[in-house]
């Protein structure tokens, strides 16, 4: 349209020029140098549109190649987006599971430090009780006394008996409360989880009633968990729950408890311990967990 709009502005000069020599009085060697002014004007102006039609079709060239290599990145950067997509879901995928296997380890090592802590504890007192024997023997050697209170043996033909042991008498002796323990958190800690779990039931067997019990019936629940047997991990946890309502892992074992519940599709009862997570125990690394948990199912903290 614009090189159309050229070619006619310079006719309508050319028309209008020899208009103009006819009517007015100029000589006619003027009028003819005129003329050919025009001429060359339209010349050039012919000239400028056939450049500007090159120009224009090599812009237009340029700019479809440019469009064309556009698309083709465009075309690779979704083809590397949904790459990033599918291995950011993969990690996601993953990372729970490492992250209370994680969990699981360290949460072993916290307590096999408090359990050597509660063990050099009861040798000190062990070395104290043995001092205090120790003195005890002294001061009897010096009054004359035999040790331990003990009564001298019967004279010969004396009709008084000495009790003798039998090997027959002998009974069996429950393992070492602490060997076990350890045993159990170093099996636990190295993913021995079928080998953990026979030395923590051996010691709920023998020892149920001391202070580490909750702690082995508690990591009874994390080796399931770690299995994936789901189920008997929420049992196990629910044991903590029922049966130690002083200890110390209440918290982790309702936090788990929760989380087994959400991976065997309880979505409503896993909510809701991890929200009785959040309530209980405000401030502590379970809460944190808990909420952040809530938050990926995209539910509220706490119910409306």
């Amino acid at each position: 349209m614009r090189f159309r709009n050229l070619a006619g502005f310079a006719a309508a000069l050319l028309i209008g020029a020899l208009c103009g020599s006819l009517i007015g009085p100029k000589p006619a060697q003027a009028v003819a140098r005129e003329i050919i002014e025009l001429q060359r004007d339209v010349t050039t102006l012919l000239q400028g549109q056939k450049d500007i039609q090159s120009q224009t079709t090599q812009d237009h060239t340029v700019m479809r190649t440019l469009i064309e290599q556009s698309n083709d990145t465009v075309g690779k950067l979704n083809g590397t987006m949904s790459g990033l997509q599918k291995s950011v879901q993969d990690v996601q995928a993953n990372s729970g599971a490492r992250l209370d296997t994680m969990s699981t380890q360290v949460q072993g090592l916290s307590d096999n430090l408090e359990e050597i802590k509660s063990r050099l504890g009861k040798l000190n007192q062990q070395l104290v009780d043995l001092q205090g024997t120790i003195q005890n023997i002294d001061s009897k050697i010096s009054g004359g006394t035999a040790p331990g209170g003990t009564v001298p043996t019967s004279a010969p033909g004396s009709s008084s008996a000495q009790p003798t042991s039998s090997p027959a008498a002998a009974t069996s002796v429950a393992p070492n409360a602490d060997t076990l323990y350890s045993n159990g958190l170093r099996d636990i800690t190295s993913g021995k989880y079928d080998l953990a779990r026979s030395e923590f039931q051996d010691y709920l067997k023998y020892y149920g009633d001391t202070d580490l019990a909750s702690n082995a019936q508690f990591y009874l629940g994390e080796i399931a968990y770690s299995q994936r047997q789901y189920s008997q991990a929420v049992a196990e946890y629910d044991k903590v729950l029922t049966n130690y309502p002083k200890s110390f892992k209440l918290a982790p074992a309702r936090l788990k408890k929760g989380m087994a519940l959400i991976e065997l599709g309880q979505k409503s009862s896993g909510v809701k311990e991890l929200r009785e997570v959040v309530k209980r125990y405000p401030g502590t690394e379970e809460e944190r967990r808990a909420r952040a948990r809530l938050k990926e199912l995209g539910v509220p903290a706490s119910a409306a």
